[in-house]
């Protein structure tokens, strides 16, 4: 069938055959599906949606579109996580590591940034010489070898997956569940898992703002995983504030290295990444509870074993053999760095996560096009949380940009964002509800 006709069922709200979606799939992957065809694709899906029975396919469809690893050569549980994206979300660089030292395999297959969010890959690739898309060979080496690697799609994992990625992000289609489903399980999927845990983010930072709407993602994500073979949990995570205090992409790494080290750690991005950690470990067999599994995890942190397998794997894949030591000193730095400052003493009782994404974007620190080059050095430090108390000419963040002008738009951006009352709000748990069998 021609794509044009696909194209034309799907945008009428008709069912498509397992064969259908196959065939466009495989189209995308040829390129005989142009980007215009693959973006009216997109935008038809997420106007009509699709049953649970065609997101299967989507996903199998993707996930075949390529190579499949397997991991029977290792001895131990094969075990990754998802975030459905948010803002100051860097838990992958902790979480990999995390889990590796205590004793699984994470092959952490990552995408870049979409909208207003940003992408584990980029964040990856601001470490100098770090190889974000090894070949197949290194990719299984330092999985072997350090426990973890985080790595982006190779051209032979998923790869139409890998283009309508590029196209969603630049086409307001993001937030369909059923592509948002397919996108993330394809890749998982062919990455041979055992398990798999999501982080599906809700708030006004992530694409699902509703809480019901995250739910829903979750239940598409959980049910099509597990039908497909894929033992798989999710937990519901609050994206209505920055889950680091930096927002961008070597700035979240700094703040990563600080977390794994002990330097600094904050607090709700330490509740959200040792819970998923506890649910990684205990899906893996590693642990009889998750209460086990969360002692486990946070024992790997302070002992420093998971800052030891982080540098393992930062080594490995080609990056700087004492980058733990001495991260600052590689990584890149923005020439203008300026204090955004309070209007007025009080408390932060609000921010606006996805303006403070955007104000990244707009400095340089994500795409408004698919080919579009990042600065990795450009974005937010200092974030102020929910509930900190603020005082007239102070802080509220640090911009960090390639000009003064940039800086400055940055900085009123960022302003724009809080909102500053007189009393201390009520603190809200970051892990909102778990999704799954026990």
């Amino acid at each position: 069938m021609l794509p044009q006709e696909i194209i034309r069922r799907k945008r009428d709200g008709e069912a498509l055959s397992d064969a259908e979606i196959a065939e466009f799939v495989a189209g995308i992957t040829s390129g005989a599906v142009s980007q215009g065809q693959a973006a009216a694709f997109a935008m038809a899906v997420f106007f009509n949606g699709m049953a649970r029975e065609e997101a299967v396919a989507l996903t199998r469809a993707m996930r075949d579109s390529g190579e499949t690893l397997s991991w029977d050569d290792v001895d131990g549980a094969v075990v990754d996580k998802h975030s459905t994206g948010g803002v100051g979300d860097n838990v992958s660089l902790m979480l990999a590591p995390i889990v590796a030292a205590c004793g699984a395999y994470v092959p952490m297959i990552s995408g870049r940034g979409l909208g207003h969010t940003g992408g584990t890959l980029d964040k990856m690739d601001s470490i100098p010489g770090y190889r974000s898309q090894p070949d197949t060979a290194l990719f299984r080496r330092t999985v072997k070898e350090a426990g973890c690697a985080i790595i982006g799609q190779t051209g032979e994992l998923a790869p139409a997956d890998k283009r309508l990625y590029a196209i969603r992000d630049v086409t307001a289609t993001v937030e369909s569940i059923p592509l948002i489903t397919a996108s993330i399980l394809s890749k998982k999927l062919a990455a041979g898992l055992q398990a798999l845990v999501l982080d599906v983010k809700s708030g006004n930072g992530a694409f699902m703002k509703k809480p019901r709407d995250a739910a829903a993602l979750a239940r598409s994500l959980v049910e099509v995983a597990n039908g497909a073979g894929l033992r798989t949990s999710a937990l519901i995570s609050d994206m209505n504030e920055p889950l680091a205090s930096a927002a961008g992409n070597a700035l979240e790494v700094v703040n990563a290295v600080d977390f794994l080290t002990g330097r600094a750690r904050d607090r709700r991005l330490e509740t959200v990444t040792l819970a998923l950690a506890a649910e990684m470990i205990k899906a893996g067999g590693l642990a009889g509870s998750r209460r086990a599994a969360g002692q486990m995890a946070r024992d790997a942190l302070e002992t420093g074993r998971a800052a030891e397998v982080f540098g393992r794997m930062v080594a490995l894949l080609g990056g700087p053999a004492d980058f733990v030591e001495n991260c600052r000193t590689y990584l890149p730095e923005a020439p203008v760095i300026v204090p955004v400052l309070a209007g007025r003493d009080g408390f932060v009782t609000a921010i606006s996560s996805r303006d403070i994404g955007l104000a990244v974007v707009a400095l340089g620190g994500g795409r408004t096009n698919p080919d579009d080059l990042i600065d990795p050095a450009v974005g937010l430090s200092g974030l102020l949380p929910v509930g900190a108390q603020t005082r007239r000419g102070e802080p509220l963040a640090m911009v960090h940009a390639k000009n003064a002008s940039d800086a400055e738009a940055a900085a009123e951006a960022v302003r724009a964002a809080y909102r500053i009352g007189e009393a201390k709000p009520t603190a809200v748990d970051p892990v909102l509800r778990r999704i799954g069998a026990e």
